[in-house]
């Protein structure tokens, strides 16, 4: 599948960045610019069923793995360091499985090589309750979210999906049935496992409940050359809370290894 990208930088190490659950490369475009100041091409990837991107009723990891590789191959980048966030993390972990010998480096954010149980059903059933046909502006659109979603910022970061289409009425930039159906999957463990023995940094937020500390006995086993790393006072979206600080650990262990 061809996948939607933007790119920030030029020239330097290319890095390719996933984004999360019903995120987009959107979500990463500021903290790409202060990635690419560090000598890097930044290319922020759209993940199939996700904001630009082409929709599929195949959604699991295995064909986002592929998706990534065919990313790679069609813009002959020589062993990208390659960084994902939650279920972008998890693509990166299955492609890691799936394709040895095509990255440099990986870096893993907020998110374990383990299952984890559906927990974004009620962000899907609120997204699902703005009827877009009816909707008149973004600040209804919010309104109704909250019923389902108390964190505003949470609910803003959810209606960056929202758009008008070229009929000038509202949709979603989400394939919402495909990704209701595959939540379960989406949670899932990684398949073909194998040992990663390229460097490899995991990144959590220090109030986030996503890699626990007694986590990291099995990322050790299964990545045995990583790292984890803890940003204080961030939570899932370690990123967007503290890009300083996350920018900072990211070149730090680019610069180590």
């Amino acid at each position: 599948m061809k996948l939607y990208f933007r790119q920030t930088g030029e020239t330097g190490t290319p890095i390719i960045i996933l984004h999360g659950i019903l995120g987009s490369s959107d979500n990463w475009l500021t903290i790409s610019k202060a990635i690419a100041e560090h000598n890097h091409r930044v290319f922020l990837v759209d993940q199939r069923n996700h904001g630009r991107s082409p929709r599929s009723e195949e959604f699991n990891y295995d064909v986002m793995a592929a998706d990534l590789m065919e990313f790679i191959t069609d813009h002959q980048l020589e062993k990208p360091v390659v960084i994902g966030h939650s279920m972008g993390g998890k693509t990166v972990m299955q492609f890691a499985m799936d394709y040895p010998g095509h990255y440099s480096h990986l870096v893993i954010v907020d998110i374990a090589p383990k299952f984890y149980p559906v927990h974004h059903a009620e962000l899907i059933r609120g997204l699902k309750a703005i009827d877009l046909a009816m909707l008149k502006n973004r600040n209804e659109a919010d309104e109704i979210l909250s019923r389902f979603e108390p964190i505003l910022t949470v609910r803003q970061f959810l209606l960056k999906n929202l758009y008008r289409n070229e009929q000038g009425q509202f949709d979603w930039r989400l394939n919402l049935p495909v990704i209701e159906q595959e939540l379960y999957g989406i949670g899932g463990e990684l398949r073909n496992l194998r040992i990663v023995t390229e460097p490899t940094l995991f990144i959590r937020g220090s109030e986030s409940p996503y890699i626990k500390d007694e986590d990291e006995l099995e990322i050790k086993r299964i990545f045995p050359n990583s790292t984890l790393e803890t940003i204080q006072d961030a939570g899932h979206w370690v990123q967007a809370e503290k890009p300083a600080e996350f920018v900072e650990t990211l070149i730090r262990f680019l610069g180590k290894s």
